[in-house]
């Protein structure tokens, strides 16, 4: 399949990509070779599916991310272990985000329900239903007690937490609701959504529930609110989504299909700056808790890394097969996640974008090339990718090509990491 045929369906509509269509994309190779293993991440995905969204736990340990192949999945970092697949959804998870405490995440799915689930067990608390749409966005305040959702239904809710419980229902003068933002304070709430400016286009099957016909939009609007009352305070009109408030409260990024991010102050709705970087549309936007970087992704498969608020381009990171659809900056400010249509999660190391050679990846996910290691301690499962290092105690299971169980085989040399549990890989 052509990458200008996965662009149509990976539109705001929501078009999916079948897995036999990314095999070829997931093998990519990764880090250096490791004796008698090939690239440790070579073949590897994270996900069978797409990634749509990622989410770094507030200690910077934990990674959520929620995909196309209807899941969510928990990873430990800086290891970059499996620890868990929650699985619940009947549509893809579109939309995850962690409550500052760490003890709650929040996912929004195309099922048009969103769910609760307790952190670090992966436990289903609660299923929030009232969107008659697909959910395309969450968002949770500052405060952890507030949580904002943006729907295909052109509403976006507001619930309480950690009960769930329905607060308000706003619906604004625009159409679908692809992106929400909530501001460090808790008192402002960004949404983006189309202007309702649009032209029939006909849904795949599978994708009819969420309307009768879907859209090619043409153009876009952001909304801002009041809160906790949901009273519009103004329109910025040319924004577009995906939307990311700075940790201060006085900037608001949006991306754009035309490949540009513009900058709006804050609460004043002023536009700043625009900043050119690709012709290409920018799927997400991410900003260091320090506010000093800016990290986008979008359809040209790339990353670009720029400072603020001079909004000047400091690096391009190549890397993924496919578009790049969520970006995420650790609680630290020196690790970026991204998310892409390959099915792969990749890490860099900030400011200087330089990549890490640790492997996400779920064996059952990956291609039969990918190599790659299980192992349990204290209970819990773990995947890592092929020349990870063990930690002593634990038990190997290991899994290199899926469905084929092979004998974990040590190599000392160098050193055992981990801890002294030594590196596996696949025997050739």
């Amino acid at each position: 399949m052509k990458p200008e045929i996965y662009a149509i369906q990976r539109g705001r509509s929501g078009w999916k990509l079948s897995r036999r269509d990314l095999a070829a994309a997931a093998a990519v190779a990764g880090a250096a070779t490791m004796p008698g293993c090939g690239p440790p991440c070579q073949g590897a995905a994270a996900h069978g599916r797409s990634i749509e969204s990622l989410a770094f736990g507030p200690d910077g340990r934990l990674l959520a991310s929620g995909s196309a192949d209807h899941t969510v999945k928990l990873w430990s970092l800086p290891d970059g272990a499996l620890l868990k697949t929650l699985k619940g959804h009947s549509n893809s998870a579109h939309s995850v985000a962690i409550s500052p405490d760490g003890l709650v995440l929040v996912s929004g799915s195309r099922d048009w329900t969103i769910k609760l689930w307790s952190l670090p067990d992966g436990a289903l608390l609660k299923t929030l239903t009232g969107h008659s749409a697909p959910v395309h966005s969450v968002a949770i305040g500052a405060d952890g007690r507030s949580l904002a959702s943006g729907s295909f239904d052109k509403t976006v809710k507001l619930w309480s937490l950690p009960d769930g419980a329905l607060v308000k229902t706003i619906a604004g003068k625009s159409g679908w609701v692809f992106s929400v933002a909530v501001s460090p304070d808790g008192r402002l709430l960004a949404s983006g959504s189309d202007d309702n400016t649009t032209k029939p286009w006909s849904l795949p099957a599978e994708d009819r529930q969420s309307a009768p016909e879907a859209s090619v939009v043409l153009s876009y609007a952001i909304e801002l609110w009041s809160m906790p009352d949901g009273v519009l305070v103004r329109t910025l009109a040319g924004g577009e989504p995906p939307l990311v408030i700075g940790p201060a409260g006085r900037l608001l990024a949006s991306g754009s299909t035309d490949g540009t991010i513009k900058l709006w102050s804050l609460p004043d709705g002023a536009l700043r700056k625009t900043l050119n970087g690709s012709s290409h549309a920018v799927y997400s936007v991410a900003i260091s808790p320090d506010g000093k970087l800016l990290a986008s992704g979008g359809w040209d498969k790339t990353i670009s890394l720029w400072s603020l608020p001079d909004g000047a381009l400091l690096k391009t990171l190549p890397g993924h097969a496919y578009s790049v659809n969520s970006v995420a900056i650790g609680p630290n400010g020196r690790l970026l996640a991204s998310g892409g249509s390959d099915g792969t999660i990749k890490l860099w190391s900030l400011p200087d974008g330089k990549p890490l050679s640790t492997c996400l990846m779920d064996l059952d996910a990956s291609t039969t090339d990918a190599k790659g290691i299980r192992y349990t301690r204290g209970g819990n499962s773990f995947t890592q990718g092929c020349g990870s290092p063990v930690p002593a105690g634990a038990v190997c299971t290991c899994n290199c090509v899926p469905g084929k169980l092979c004998p974990c085989v040590g190599h000392t040399s160098g050193g055992g990491g981990g801890g002294g549990g030594g590196h596996y890989w696949y025997p050739n």
